[in-house]
């Protein structure tokens, strides 16, 4: 099926309320969810809403919690997000650090104990929007790990996304590289599990640390292993994603001395900076055209598929699924009618 953007935010939007959120966290949550859908990342979208309710069920995310700044020094900003949601405290934390990067031309900027923030590209476009570029690094903890090191055959950190962002200029739009460190998002394999599809080769191991293509592995115990991107060079990524945003935020690592109650705990560690205060912008903005003309004038090596750059097939993607609407597999929108009748709500008034 396929839904509109209005129909499936008002969906996830009044689910939210009745979860315990007010009426400004449920349309930011809601918000975030279906530009993930719009964008193609469907694995950080409105299928992660049933996540949600049942982690507030079992009091793993807590709504209403805002994100407290526990630690002020200048360019260096540290955020506790209490296990709120990690949209709202991510969004909050980004806000505080744009405007203290106005001030002082670069921060710092620690976020620990987030639940899920979702689609880390989100943050990436928080500062784009402000002419500012930022570098993201994140982990997830409060788990079981999914993700295996290279050459290893079973799961010990998780997907640990990175992004960068740098703005547009007047002829060229954001670069905006957003990216887990797996060569797939669980959230995916749960897309395909719900679909009824087989995954491609090379992306996911069993539990007894064999190839498979059955993303289902995933959602058993014991659990598979995705596999990293790149081989060593993504291990190698992802490794770093987990000490900067494990022990510099203060959040911790997945290392099994860390509890883990079952809930989805993100950390993020993010600079901002200004980069009019490293370069003359004119000429900043120029050279930005330049290379871009430049890479994307590469003759194709698919016919009829131009080279793209970061941020390209998100913008592609958002514009088709804007027009004619954004696809939900029944198994999915099944389970969200379900937690609609959880928190009370008439499945019937959303499927109008």
């Amino acid at each position: 099926m396929t839904i509109t953007e209005h129909k499936l935010k008002k969906a996830l939007f009044e689910i939210l309320r009745e979860a315990g959120s007010d009426e400004y966290e449920a349309a930011l949550v809601a918000e975030h969810l279906v530009k993930a859908n719009l964008a193609g990342h469907d694995s950080h979208g409105a299928i992660m809403l049933p996540t949600y309710v049942r982690n507030v069920r079992a009091g793993l995310l807590v709504p209403g919690m805002p994100a407290r700044l526990v630690k002020n020094d200048g360019s260096i900003m540290v955020f506790d997000g209490q296990r709120g949601y990690g949209q709202r405290v991510a969004f909050e934390a980004m806000n505080a650090a744009i405007d203290r990067c106005r001030e002082t031309g670069l921060v710092v900027m620690a976020l620990k104990n987030a639940h899920h923030i979702g689609r880390v590209g989100s943050y990436g476009e928080q500062s784009i929007a402000a002419g500012m570029v930022s570098l993201h690094f994140v982990n997830v903890v409060d788990h079981q790990p999914l993700v295996a090191p290279f050459g290893g055959r079973d799961a010990r950190y998780s997907t640990n996304p990175v992004c960068i962002a740098i703005p547009a200029t007047d002829n060229s739009p954001a670069v905006l590289l957003d990216m887990a460190t797996s060569r797939i998002a669980r959230g995916k394999a749960m897309v395909a599990m719900n679909r009824g599809e087989k995954m491609a080769e090379g992306l996911i191991l069993d539990a007894d640390g064999e190839p498979t293509t059955d993303p289902s592995v995933m959602f058993r115990q014991p659990g598979g292993a995705l596999l990293p991107f790149g081989e060593h060079k993504g291990y190698g990524l992802a490794l770093v994603c987990e000490l900067f945003a494990g022990v510099l935020t203060g959040g911790g690592t997945i290392q099994p001395g860390n509890p883990r109650l079952g809930g989805i705990v993100n950390n993020m560690l993010t600079f901002v900076v200004d980069p009019g205060r490293l370069v003359e912008n004119n000429w900043m903005r120029s050279e930005i055209d330049a290379l871009l003309r430049y890479v994307k004038d590469s003759p194709p090596s698919v016919a009829g598929e131009p080279v793209m750059v970061a941020g390209d097939p998100e913008r592609k993607k958002h514009a088709a699924r804007y027009k004619d609407g954004i696809p939900i597999d029944e198994v999915t929108w099944e389970e969200i009618l379900r937690t609609a009748d959880e928190v009370g709500i008439s499945r019937s008034s959303l499927q109008g």
